[in-house]
Order: C-alpha cells, then structure tokens, then sequence
C-alpha cells in the first residue's frame, strides 16, 4: 500500500492552489492468500472483523498489473460473505473528489459496490453501482432508489472505472476507460466509506452470479475554494413519472459561498413557454449548507425529452452574484407515456400482526400519491379485524409469506418492488376500458355499482370482478395494532414507523386501501362478458352490495378488474364511491350490448346479442344446483314462451330463437329457485 500527498493545482468554482491528498493501493507488496483487512488495516469488513468470512483474499490470478488483485466471488445469490470496507480520510461533503480503480467482472456474472454518506457503516447510502452481466451497468442513489445513471462496459475484460465528482456544486461523472459514461446530481452529495460486495441481485436486472476482480485503487480530494456571495442550484429530484401527470417540482439551492444567504429568486422553465418564479426569505442558509425547496406550482409532464431548468437569481436581493456559472441546472425529462385507459391493480397482502407489513402501507401509500389515476391499490389483510375471508384464501394461494404484492395478478413481489412491475404494466393497452358508475341508497346502505367496458380489441375469456376497498380504517380492538420491526430505526427508515413503537396501538393506526368485499370471487366471474365482443362495443355488468354501518362511504373506492384468459389482470378501474355516483348508475335493464347482474357470489345471469335478430343466449353461472325456468314475456305481459329446465349446476347456456318474432322489447324472465332475474331484449 502506498499513500502520498502532494501538491496540484485544483480548480474548483475559482482558482487556487490547494492540497491534494492522495490514496493508492495496488497489493502488489502483500502475500497472495493473505487476508486485505489483515495485511492493510486501512481496509477493513462490514462488521469490522478483518480475516475473517467477510474479508477478501489477496489474489496473483489475475490483476491489471501484476501480479495481484483483490478477488470477490458470491456463494448465493444473496450475495456475499465477502464485504470490504474502505473508510476515506474524511468525510467529504465539499470540493473535487476522485474515485479511481480497475475492474474485471468475470464474463456472464456481475459486480456490485456502493458509497456511503458518512464514517458510519450501513447508515445511509449515497450511491449504488450494478455491472451486470450482459455488459450494462446502473448507478442508483441507494437512499430514494433513484435511477442516476445507466450505460456499458466491457464484461469479461479489465477496464478503468473512474468516479470525479464536485461536491461543492453536485455534479458527478462516470467515466469507463477514460471515456464519459454521463453526469447526474445526487440527493446525497457526500461521501465516507466505500464499500465493495459481491452480488448481481435480479431486482437490477442481474442474474444472481457475482465475480470480479480489483486493481490499482486510488483516491484523492482537493478542497474547495469559495467567493463571497454564491448560490447555486445543486440537485433537481428525477422528474419521473407518467405522460400527463402533475408531480411536485423538489430542489436543492447550496450555498457555495462564505457569507450567509438570507433570500433568493427561484424559477423554472418547461417546455411550452412554461415558466414558474417563487421568491424564498426570511432564512439563513450557513456557507456550504443546503436549502430544500418545493415549488408551490407542480409541474404537469409533457409526452417526449423536454429540458427542465431550475435558476437561483437575486440572493440577499443584491442581484447577480458573484459566480453566475452555478445559477442554473438543466434536467431532461422523458414521462413513461401509459396506454390510453389502463389502471394497473395492485393487490398487497398484509395483516397487522406482520412485523414487515408497515413497508407494504408505505408503498401502497408511495403508488397511490405518485400514481393517481392510474392506479389502484388493494390492501387484503390476513387474519385480523380487517380480513375477507374468500379475498385472503385467494391471496394465500398466490404468496410465500408476508409482506408480499402482486401486479395486475404476476408473480409475487416484495412491496418495495411494485413500481418496477407498475412501469411495465403501465404500457400494455388493455382490451377494454372500464368506467364505473354506482347509486347509494342511505336509508338501506344499498349500493348499485355498474362496470362498463368498452372494448378496444375482440375480447375472449374474459373474467370480471368489483372491489370495495375503505380508507382511513381505524379500531379499538387489540387486533387493530400493529406489529413494526422498524422501531428505533436499526431496520432503516420506513415512512415514520422507526419513529414509532414495535407494537403500534390501535389508537394510533389508520389504515388505507383496506379490501372489504370482492364479488363474485378472487378468481373473476366467467360467462359476464362473452366471446367475441368487438372492438368499439360497450357492456355493463351490474354488482350489489349492503354495506355494514361501520364502513364509511365516503372514503370507499371501487374498484373494477378484468381479467384476461390466463388469468392476469387486463385492466382495472378505480374512483371514490362519489366519484362513481356523479358518473352514474347504468341501467342494466335497457343498456345496449351485455347486460348481466350478480344475484350473489359466483352467480350470474347474461343475454347475448342483444339487440337480437335470429336468437340470444342465456348464459348461466349457477352456484351449487338450482333449479331454473325461463319465460319470454311481451310487453303486454304475454308469455310468449315457457321451460321449465329443471336443475342445472355451474356454467350453462341457453340458446332462445327470436326468429319470426315481432321486432320490438321483450322480457325474458329467469327464476333460479325463488329468485327471478328479469333481463330486457331487443329483437330487430
């Protein structure tokens, strides 16, 4: 190990000379076989154990120049044991630092390291980066889980990795073999500790296989030389998100100057002459502090790579200050542009006595405020107060444990998880859009709700269910605390419950998105919409519900969901129980196209074609046998026809001829045991 320091010239917002300190390491001088943390102990492990699991061994195998590398191999795909810890000299947060080493990953597996803010091992990460095994790599911000950064390098080959990053104005550069990979600003501008680990994980693309050598480590810091008066804008959080949606606009404003800043100008400007100015007084912002700021005026994205810029002017109102070339930062945007009319259902499983499943409500929470409008989610609790029993069986077939998420019906995932699944879902046009409409009868808290699809392609298999979910649930009883492994925050910080006690009291939990009934089943009722609908014809399907006294409707949502053939979720739908009524209620009786209703769960009746001209269908999805008779009635209230078809179980159809009757409305009755079912048909 060598360490020197030396003077250079660094340039640095303005000019001077200032002392370089310099670290290198190319384990050329230590014993192949030997443990790094015991040959050097400025290297040293995750849990400061040096020689042992998680240290590394020096290796003459390969090395970018020889004869030794520092050699990591995973043994699962969890990655790991090996886990080496470099702590800086200092903790940087200011000045021109550079990270810079050689780097071979083994073809076909991948490599992984990250920074960390501070001396503190494990306590908050700055930066993340994933060389993955086809040849790409991501930087993320390992604290919001930001994607910084992506490009390539040479898998199965030595190649230069070099970080240089200005803290003073945050601004950071990737270059592989000397060559720009890109810029980005990070939301953690600092950095202490570099730790290197063994791991390829499938949630970044990665294959589980991690092996790579390291060579030739080095690097150094130039502090920063500061004028007087200087604000700069420093960080703009990632404007992502959908094609039309309205998102807050979140900046970082430094104080790169040695006198206090006691006001500013901030504006922004967007595509379409979109221009924002807020004025910001009344604070005292140190040298090299930070100062956050939410503009009051979202920002409502545009289709396409558009700039955005954010620009500090005026500080202390004394105009332009004296280093212009940080005023300004300029981010491209580019929304995910979602297919016209889709909503992807998330369904979270859960329970309050889980000591993990407060990160399902904080990312349940995360979806509905990023994603409004095109999401819906659906919290189906496990055997507390709050459970549906058919809705949890469902879930549990679908789940190894808890937390656990799933995506319009994929594979499960760990909540943290569901917007990486909601961005692919998101793109894929649905077959159908669904609009929903409902009547609430007080007095009886009866409530009508009617789904309509309009089918964008012919739509075979298709199976339909409704959702009731309740927000802002709250109980008294001990089943309504909840269990929280994050208190103390020894597990990291989880939306505010490592602020709050391993048992939370019920009387501090309110609980969103809760599951409260699903009709007909957790599968979908087959037979409400028929084969062959085309593209441009809309259908209704009619559900009813009682609700108990103790669910509040005003904060109830519906939620629609139709499913494909193989049994994932096409599309959805999601609007407030209000919302529903001011679209209002289909009349399942005189709509044009599929009428059906729901007599109770997993039973059905459904006419098709309606208009008709040489017959309709009567299609049944009976529960259990049930005996059935159908009548064709005029509307004089002739009956035109009669059978009795005795009993009949499950899924049936009936064919009625309309042949050579009288165009005009008819009346075809259907009893099932006691109850009658009274659908109106049209005969052109």
């Amino acid at each position: 190990m060598k360490q020197l320091y030396t003077l250079v010239i660094g340039i640095c917002l303005s000019v001077g000379i200032a002392q370089a300190q310099i670290f290198s390491d190319n384990f050329d001088s230590y014993t192949a076989g030997d443990y790094l943390g015991l040959s050097n102990p400025t290297w040293s492990t995750w849990s400061n154990q040096p020689g042992g699991a998680e240290d590394v061994k020096i290796s003459d195998a390969d090395a970018s120049s020889a004869p030794n590398s520092l050699y990591f191999k995973a043994t699962s795909a969890n990655g790991g044991p090996q886990d080496v810890i470099l702590k800086f000299d200092d903790v940087y947060t200011s000045g021109n630092f550079i990270l810079d080493f050689d780097m071979k990953v083994v073809s076909g597996t991948g490599a992984y390291f990250n920074l960390q803010q501070n001396h503190v091992v494990g306590q908050v990460w700055a930066l993340q980066g994933y060389f993955l095994q086809d040849g790409t790599f991501k930087f993320d911000n390992g604290n919001t889980g930001d994607i910084l950064l992506t490009g390539s390098y040479p898998n199965g080959s030595w190649c230069n990795v070099k970080l240089e990053v200005n803290l003073t104005t945050n601004l950071w550069e990737v270059k592989i073999d000397n060559v720009s990979a890109g810029t980005f600003s990070n939301p953690v501008n600092s950095m202490g500790i570099w730790d290197i680990y063994p791991v390829n994980p499938a949630s970044m693309g990665g294959n589980g296989q991690s092996e790579f050598y390291i060579d030739n480590v080095s690097y150094n810091h130039i502090p920063a030389s500061l004028p007087n008066l200087n604000a700069g804008v420093t960080y703009i959080k990632p404007l992502q998100g959908l094609s039309g949606q309205t998102i807050p606009v979140e900046i970082k404003v430094r104080n790169l100057g040695q006198d206090p800043i006691t006001s500013f100008d901030i504006n922004y400007t967007y595509v379409g002459g979109v221009s924002v100015s807020e004025s910001v007084s009344s604070v005292n912002i140190a040298s090299l502090d930070t100062y956050d700021h939410i503009f009051t005026t979202k920002v409502t994205l545009v289709s396409g790579t558009n700039p955005f810029t954010v620009t500090v002017s005026n500080v202390n109102g004394l105009g332009q200050d004296d280093e212009a070339s940080d005023d300004a930062k300029t981010i491209n945007v580019t929304p995910t542009i979602p297919a016209a009319g889709k909503v992807v259902v998330g369904e979270e499983a859960t329970g309050t006595w889980c000591q993990w499943c407060p990160r399902g409500a904080v990312f349940m929470d995360m979806m509905a405020d990023k994603y409004e409008g095109f999401w819906a989610g659906i919290a189906v609790h496990n055997n507390d107060p709050m459970a549906v029993t058919d809705y949890d069986a469902g879930m549990g077939t679908k789940i190894q444990g808890y937390p656990s998420a799933l995506v319009d019906r994929g594979a499960a995932i760990d909540p943290s998880a569901l917007e990486d699944d909601f961005v692919q879902r998101i793109l894929i046009a649905p077959k159908a859009v669904i609009v929903n409409g409902a009547e609430f009868d007080a007095s009886t808290r009866n409530l009508d709700v009617t789904l309509t699809f309009t089918a964008n392609a012919t739509m075979n298999g298709m199976k339909v269910a409704c959702v009731l979910t309740e927000d802002g649930v709250t109980g008294t009883a001990p089943g309504y605390a909840q269990a929280n492994a994050y208190a103390g925050g020894g597990s990291g910080v989880m939306g505010g419950y490592e602020s709050l006690p391993s048992t939370v009291p019920a009387s501090q939990m309110v609980y969103d998105h809760v599951a409260r009934v699903i009709k007909p089943s957790f599968n979908g009722g087959s037979g409400l919409i028929p084969n062959g609908v085309a593209a441009g014809e809309s259908y209704t399907v009619c559900f009813n519900f009682t609700l108990p006294a103790a669910w509040n409707i005003d904060n109830m949502n519906i939620v629609g969901i139709l499913f494909a053939a193989n049994g994932r979720i096409d599309n959805g739908s999601i609007s407030t129980v209000n919302e529903a009524i001011t679209n209002g209620l289909v009349d399942c009786g005189s709509s044009a196209g599929i009428e059906s209703e729901v007599l109770y769960e997993d039973q059905t009746v459904t006419i098709y074609p309606n208009p008709a001209q040489n017959f309709t269908n009567i299609v049944l999805n009976l529960k259990g046998q049930q005996n059935v008779q159908v009548d064709l009635v005029d509307m004089t209230g002739k009956v035109i026809g009669s059978r009795d078809y005795g009993m009949l179980d499950g899924g049936q159809q009936i064919t009625l001829p309309t042949l050579g009757l009288e165009a005009g409305i008819y009346l075809v009755n259907v009893r099932i045991n006691n109850q009658l079912v009274s659908k109106r048909l049209i005969v052109e």
